[in-house]
């Protein structure tokens, strides 16, 4: 089982790209990205302990800081990209609007920076694995940095699609993590120590470690009905002919 949620093929990039992972974290996406082409790739994030271990992990794929190719790293806001009009090719946005509590603005800045044509993929937990984890446990979200909304993909949809942005496809990923997510959340008070938690986790590692084949399939056959994160691809209209 990947730890990324995006599907790369749909995003279609290509040599000379350039893509923004926006809200990058420790890296996954990023370092895929520039794994997968010969892109130029920006990871964004507001935590500084994040990008220091994305920097450190991309340096682990000897992965040169972007000159040409390879990938750079930026502390900022998705309120305010430090970025030019038309910037990106491609943009990366996952698992971060969930956080962001005037995610609109996030989305007008997404749509400032990406290129007429340019693709956007958008992920966030899915609404009912999200809305049990909230039944279970008040502190999940309540954290600091925590969710503050669970979304309907329609949604999501709907405030992409403002931004002159045209829907193209969606999937699921990740319903292996539910099982680990509601255990969580209901031994929320005992932490990770909790032994169902432990052994899930161990589990999951397990599978990431080895990709067995069964679980692949697994993932893939449950995703339509417990899919953890709803993954949702735009492409930029062109004012010009739109």
């Amino acid at each position: 089982m990947s730890l990324t949620t995006v599907d790369f093929r749909r995003l279609r990039l290509q040599p000379g790209d350039r893509v923004l992972d926006l809200g990058c974290g420790e890296g996954r996406h990023a370092i895929t990205a520039c794994l997968e082409a010969d892109a130029r790739v920006v990871g964004l994030d507001l935590s500084l302990k994040d990008l220091n271990t994305a920097r450190e992990r991309a340096e682990q794929f000897s992965l040169p800081d972007e000159r040409g190719s390879g990938v750079s790293w930026v502390r900022s806001s998705g309120l305010s990209l430090p970025f030019a009009d038309g910037t990106f090719d491609k943009i990366i946005c996952a698992e971060v609007l969930e956080h962001v509590p005037e995610y609109g603005r996030v989305l007008q800045e997404i749509q400032r920076v990406l290129k007429p044509g340019g693709l956007l993929v958008v992920s966030v937990p899915r609404f009912f694995p999200e809305w049990v984890c909230w039944q279970l446990s008040d502190a999940y979200h309540q954290v600091e940095g925590g969710h503050v909304r669970i979304f309907r993909s329609r949604e999501l949809r709907g405030a992409v699609e403002q931004q002159n942005l045209r829907f193209l496809n969606r999937h699921w990923a990740h319903s292996l993590h539910v099982p680990y997510w509601w255990l969580r959340c209901l031994l929320w008070k005992r932490g990770e120590d909790a032994w169902p938690v432990r052994a899930y986790h161990r589990i999951l590692v397990w599978d990431l470690m080895h990709n067995p084949r069964l679980t692949r399939w697994l993932d893939r056959l449950l995703n339509p009905l417990l899919g953890k994160s709803v993954v949702l691809y735009f492409i930029r209209n062109d004012p010009q002919t739109s």
